[in-house]
């Protein structure tokens, strides 16, 4: 009987200490990300409010990196086409754009490289194992490279790449690059190098990016029926080298078609598929 009374008491004291958390306005640091149908509520309520954002496409950043180092946010991207007609962004959002999802609603826009610094620093919990400098890395990386995206480059983050240095004063420097897959012509990197100090807090971010574009949509599938065999051959082959890349370019080429340019719009998918391009 007395155990049970000091488990109430206990269980009341928690209760009410619990309370008082939340009537200061603190918050669980573990608390979980809000379930997807929540996140797209909050952010489609923060995207309403730039006129002309619904002329961009939405899309979930999801990555185990990202995921473990800012847990309890989610993040998207908010992307304005660039081929094969550009669609021009409404001020003051960017070609890309990355919105984070907070746990308490909020929804931050981050437009550029300097912005995501400084969501890193505000944000980023301290760094004091190097699991946790590789996460920062790759969670980086992840988000960066949204910013040079025009919706045809691939990246891959190598594990060799991803370096950790133990420094003398107690922090780390921790230095990891995302490398272009060499498709379509495509090729480059994005290397990025973060310290911390003895505490685990950000120090210094440096990042520099060299990237080539390939071959984009621009005309191509509207040529395959040209009557120059040369010109029909280099539109072929240049829709081939993009591959998958052009999937979604041929099917609104293919929605106004004529009959006979859908059918080799239809045959030069089959050779892609076929060809695993």
């Amino acid at each position: 009987m007395i155990a049970r009374m000091l488990n109430v008491v206990i269980l009341s004291s928690l209760a009410v200490f619990g309370a008082g958390l939340a009537q200061a306005g603190q918050t669980n640091p573990t608390e979980a990300a809000p379930d997807e149908t929540q996140s797209r509520e909050w952010l489609s309520q923060k995207l309403a409010s730039f006129k002309g954002a619904e002329r961009g496409q939405v899309t979930p950043l999801a990555n185990e990196a990202l995921g473990r180092t800012f847990a309890g946010h989610r993040f998207y991207v908010l992307r304005f086409r660039q081929y094969p007609v550009a669609v021009r962004p409404p001020d003051p959002l960017k070609t890309n754009n990355v919105f984070v999802v907070k746990p308490d609603g909020s929804v931050g826009h981050l437009p550029d490289v300097a912005a995501l610094e400084a969501f890193f620093r505000a944000t980023l919990p301290p760094v004091t194992t190097e699991a946790q400098a590789t996460d920062s890395a790759r969670a980086w990386l992840r988000v960066a490279q949204e910013f040079r995206q025009d919706g045809f480059l691939q990246f891959s983050i190598p594990d060799e790449s991803v370096k950790v240095v133990s420094m003398p004063s107690g922090g780390r420097e921790v230095t990891a690059k995302a490398v272009v897959i060499p498709h379509g012509g495509n090729q480059g990197e994005i290397v990025a190098s973060l310290t911390f100090d003895g505490r685990g807090k950000v120090v210094t971010v440096s990042e520099s990016a060299n990237i080539k574009q390939g071959i984009r949509p621009i005309c191509q599938a509207t040529k395959l029926l040209d009557p120059d065999p040369i010109v029909r051959a280099m539109a072929e082959q240049a829709i081939l080298v993009m591959g998958r890349a052009a999937g979604e370019y041929l099917d609104e080429q293919r929605a106004r078609a004529i009959p006979e340019l859908r059918e080799a719009i239809d045959r030069l998918w089959r050779r892609i598929l076929a060809e695993d391009r």
